[in-house]
């Protein structure tokens, strides 16, 4: 935002309008919004759709100039010495200059997704380089000079078809223009190898940087959503001396801050808990005794079986049966979902 501004303030419209793409300095990822279904999904996009895995791993953007490549996560932080192996697959590809968007995670000795925590140590302070990282991407900005942000899907996904020929490995699993039957197939074969499900996405559409829009839909077979954290309440009982049922909010599509839509206690190991009762404190911003409210900063992943309207919370609506999944400290509460994502579970 700095530079933007700057650039508006000293150049005005033509220096924006010059802003490209740049190998080298990363861009926010396009996100998907939540699908009610896979009909739904397919219903809305229509023919002209790809439908690929939705794996259980962390985001990533990787940029090649030359013999140099560096790794971002979906937040733009900077990984790149912390993922050496990701960084050999990419010099190895038959390119110079490439910008590559795709996901990555820890599989076992059989293929299977280990535990979404094991591929998030690999991003922390002191990560264990023994769990090894598995790239899949599904998506191409730009190659060797062109770029392809602007450019319908169905293009950067040929030219990443040809790029990553010689490793079918890293290519995301998917069907292009699937029947009904065989993206249920697609999502069938998602689901038995492990992972959360599918995306189901417009072939038609550019990369919106940045965007949550219809263009990307994810379906899953369990509702989850990604709230933030702000405020969680003192447990008596077995959970005397733990901060246990936390507060529940959507973010603000009008930018305002975030929506209370609920809260959770379910889903709570003792570990967790423990690391709630030491973690919270510091976000502090007041504690009553019984309520203690927190700065809107972590995002925690939910899964439920719906929602419904009620006048307990400003959002007018209210989760049915919330549980947590686990937090995740990948994303900001900037890339929450909204209220209105919330109501469409209605």
């Amino acid at each position: 935002l700095p530079s933007t501004a700057a650039l508006a303030l000293t150049d005005g419209v033509s220096a924006l309008e010059a802003v490209r793409l740049e190998v080298g300095r990363p861009v926010r990822p396009m996100l998907a919004s939540p699908g009610s279904s896979l009909d739904a999904a397919l219903e809305s996009l229509g023919a002209e759709v790809t439908v690929e895995y939705k794996l259980d791993g962390a985001r990533i953007q990787v940029h090649r100039s030359g013999s140099a490549a560096r790794v971002w996560t979906r937040t733009l932080r900077e990984i790149t010495d912390a993922v050496p192996e990701l960084v050999a697959r990419v010099l190895a590809l038959p390119c110079t200059d490439v910008v590559l968007d795709g996901e990555t995670l820890a599989l076992d000795d059989d293929g299977r997704p280990r535990k979404f925590q094991d591929t998030m140590s690999r991003f922390g302070s002191a990560g264990s380089e023994e769990v090894l990282l598995s790239p899949f991407f599904f998506d191409l900005l730009h190659l060797d000079g062109t770029d392809l942000l602007d450019a319908p899907l169905s293009t950067r996904l040929d030219a990443l078809a040809g790029l990553l020929s010689g490793s079918p490995q890293l290519t995301m699993p998917g069907v292009r223009r699937p029947s009904a039957e065989e993206a249920a197939e697609v999502l069938d074969g998602a689901l038995s190898a492990g992972h959360e499900g599918v995306v189901v996405k417009a072939l038609d559409a550019p990369y919106a940087a940045g965007r949550r829009g219809k263009a990307w839909q994810k379906v899953k077979p369990v509702h989850t959503l990604d709230l933030v954290v702000i405020g969680a309440e003192w447990g008596y009982g077995r959970r005397t001396g733990f901060l246990s049922n936390i507060h529940l909010a959507a973010r603000d599509p009008d930018g305002g801050p975030p929506i209370m839509v609920g809260k959770t206690f379910k889903g709570m190991t003792d570990e967790l808990l423990a690391w709630q009762t030491t973690e919270f404190p510091g976000l502090a911003v007041h504690d009553d005794g019984h309520v203690v409210e927190l700065r809107p900063e972590l995002v925690v992943e939910i899964a439920l079986d719906g929602a419904q309207r009620s006048v307990r919370y400003p959002g007018g609506v209210a989760l049915r049966f919330a549980r947590v999944l686990r937090y995740r400290p990948d994303k900001t509460p900037a890339e929450a979902d909204d209220l209105q994502a919330v109501q469409a579970l209605l």
